[in-house]
């Protein structure tokens, strides 16, 4: 035992190695579906306006969204076989989501106090 106990934590830590490399290649790949490779760049553009930088928000959260559905169908079609791959655009795709759920609330919840305001 005492002969197979490195061997197999040695052939652990290169398992893990090696899913933390894939997992790592799969952000890259959401990454490089969305466009932009900066991830603040919109609220960067001289000039922009908050609706500019909303729109630009709403276009990465899309083109995230549209990559976990194509990953996953893939998937459903054999083409793609690393289903954490599959599960990691997926939970980009959640988060981004949740996000902009979250700040739509926030928009909305402001709103609603600037038009009490008047009252």
């Amino acid at each position: 035992m005492n002969g197979v106990g490195p061997m197999g934590s040695m052939q652990q830590v290169m398992a893990l190695r090696q899913e933390v490399m894939s997992r790592s290649q799969a952000l890259q790949d959401v990454r490089a579906a969305s466009g932009n490779s900066e991830p603040n760049s919109t609220n960067l553009a001289p000039g922009g306006g908050f609706a500019d930088a909303l729109t630009g928000a709403l276009q990465q959260v899309s083109a995230v969204q549209k990559h976990s559905g194509e990953m996953q169908a893939a998937y459903e079609r054999g083409e793609v076989t690393d289903i954490a791959k599959v599960m990691l655009a997926r939970q980009e795709a959640g988060v981004a989501f949740e996000a902009t759920l979250q700040v739509r609330n926030k928009l909305l919840s402001a709103y609603q106090d600037i038009m009490r305001m008047g009252s």
